[in-house]
């Protein structure tokens, strides 16, 4: 279904990072937001989120009209709970999805905050690495402008790419915070406050009503995936016991 110009109801989930939470949005904004943060409490945070904010904004689930998530790069737990949940819920009452990852999430709040320099994604994916996407300045009506897509990095290979590339960036994002003075080498670098590290609901609701409003299709719930970018740290630690010489 074309959403343009049509009343919609959105329901957006995030979970891609350490903040949960969940958001209810219509063409006149976010009515309702709730999110907690820390000790990966994803499974149990989700559903009680969700079910605040339909109450919050007097919204049933059958009222649903469309539902976004965060599909990552992110933790791998967050994001098979929220995709999953997404799904379910598209599949039962008969929406689609609009998919966004985490790092469109962060570059389009920091246009809504008003940076006019380009933007730097950086989420924190342990293991001493990073996830991260660099995107152009446009404007909150049209959402970020991918430049450099989705890449794993290690945080000094990253800082070095960056101080080699256009100067005045900001860098936003928990990955960003965390290794933030080794991104600073970059010439004019600047990283985001607390506000701008890590994706919110309300953002991801926002994002996507721009999409549905420039007349991007929602997707079935069956084509809707996380974005991983590396193997999981279960599997990493698998092959690397089995590389262990014995």
């Amino acid at each position: 279904m074309d959403h343009r110009g049509d009343p919609v109801i959105l329901l957006a989930i995030e979970t891609a990072t350490e903040l949960v939470g969940a958001a209810v949005a219509d063409e006149r904004g976010v009515r309702a937001t709730t999110w907690v943060a820390g000790r990966r409490r994803h499974t149990e945070a989700l559903a009680p989120a969700i079910e605040h904010v339909c109450a919050q904004s007097d919204v049933e689930i059958a009222d649903l009209d469309v539902v976004a998530v965060d599909v990552g790069p992110g933790l791998f737990t967050g994001l098979r709970v929220g995709v999953a949940t997404a799904k379910g819920l598209a599949q039962g009452l008969g929406v689609g999805v609009i998919p966004a990852t985490s790092l469109d999430v962060l570059a389009a709040a920091a246009l809504e905050a008003g940076t006019v320099t380009p933007v730097v994604a950086v989420v924190d994916a342990r293991r001493a690495e990073v996830f991260s996407a660099r995107y152009a300045p446009t404007g909150a009506d049209r959402g970020p402008v991918m430049v450099d897509p989705p890449r794993l990095w290690r945080p000094e290979d990253l800082a070095d790419q960056l101080a080699a590339g256009p100067e005045g960036l900001l860098a936003v994002g928990d990955g960003a915070r965390r290794y933030a003075e080794l991104l600073e080498r970059a010439p004019g670098l600047r990283v985001g406050g607390p506000t701008l590290g890590a994706p919110t609901p309300e953002a991801l609701a926002r994002l996507a009503l721009a999409r549905l409003a420039a007349g991007q299709r929602p997707v079935g719930a069956t084509g809707t995936e996380p974005v991983y970018l590396r193997d999981a740290d279960a599997r990493i630690n698998w092959v690397s016991r089995q590389e262990v010489p014995r």
